[in-house]
């Protein structure tokens, strides 16, 4: 689809409701549903269901997320990436953060790179992360995974799971809450989204995609999930604007610096979270010239959001049609 000019309709702007990047559009169709909420990753998780649908307890859900942080948060030294950072050439993990170190690396090869998990010491000198040192020329190609251990080339490459972890753990979110016996519900977890089932007044669940200039308020599009997940990456949050060029936390590996140019967001519909939390990530770090084609070349659903001038220029791909509501 060709790059077209977005105009926001109050409608649209009070079909929103606020969040970091994405938000469950609940506003339209008001049902008798509820929220649960809690804090996690520096952010926030919210799970929207019917009134008296079964759930786990709120506990069970904290517990779950404080696991995924202490095996994958790279700010934390007692994690097990964080361990893995310390100059460790390989070590025993679980097999969660085995899983997920291996799914990057798919990722990596199938986004010729874009998606570079041993990014961190440039996240960190542009002043976005915790890891320090240097970045080095094999990049992820020196990280290995097994089922049940992570090893590398080189003691001074470091694994930075962020771009995709988040991802992992809004499926293993959405799959608790399913064991529970929940059927309809939408999850957040900091702005990523996960939907099963129907909202409660019997329709598809319908999210938000936040307008990403900065200080811009409202929506930008709305889109049917329809049993799927939703990320979005873009330079709104983690970012800063000097002399006159926006710097953002994503870096685009070949350049060794943020993502320039006019692209703002991009967010990607996927059967998974980390799916979508991943590709989101690999089509921004991409950039305006490489992402779309990329992402029309895999077959994925994404919305890409450019500034122009005072206004918002978007690119949808072909696959991204089924998925607007």
């Amino acid at each position: 689809m060709p790059d077209t000019p977005i105009r926001l309709s109050r409608r649209t702007l009070l079909a929103a409701a606020p969040a970091l990047l994405a938000a469950p559009a609940l506003a339209r169709s008001a049902g008798p549903s509820e929220t649960l909420q809690g804090a996690a990753f520096g952010t926030g998780w919210r799970v929207t269901l019917p009134v008296d649908a079964p759930r786990p307890p709120v506990a069970r859900i904290a517990a779950l997320l404080a696991e995924v942080d202490a095996q994958m948060s790279p700010w934390r030294a007692d994690s097990e990436i964080g361990r893995f950072n310390g100059g460790l050439r390989e070590m025993p993990v679980a097999t969660d953060t085995a899983a997920v170190t291996r799914a990057a690396l798919r990722l990596a090869e199938a986004s010729g790179g874009a998606f570079d998990p041993t990014v961190g010491p440039l996240v960190s000198r542009w002043g976005f992360g915790p890891i320090a040192g240097e970045s080095r020329r094999e990049g992820w190609r020196g990280i290995e995974a097994g089922d049940r251990g992570i090893g590398k080339a080189d003691a001074g490459l470091t694994l930075d799971l962020c771009g995709i972890a988040k991802g992992y753990a809004l499926d293993r979110l959405a799959a608790l809450l399913l064991d529970a016996g929940t059927r309809d519900v939408l999850v957040d977890l900091g702005g990523e989204l996960a939907a099963h089932g129907r909202h409660p007044s019997g329709r598809d669940w319908h999210v938000a995609v936040e307008d990403p200039r900065e200080g811009a308020t409202g929506a930008a599009e709305i889109l049917r999930l329809g049993g799927r997940a939703v990320a979005t990456s873009g330079d709104k949050v983690n970012g800063y604007t000097l002399a006159g060029r926006r710097y953002g936390h994503i870096i685009d590996p070949p350049a060794a610096e943020p993502v320039a140019g006019a692209l703002a967001s991009v967010s990607v519909v996927a059967d998974s979270g980390m799916e979508a939390d991943g590709w989101a990530t690999a089509l921004f770090a991409a950039g305006e010239g490489r992402g779309p084609a990329l992402a029309e070349a895999r077959g994925i659903a994404a919305l890409f959001l450019f500034r122009d001038g005072d206004g918002l220029r978007r690119h949808m791909t072909a696959a991204l049609a089924a998925h607007l509501a």
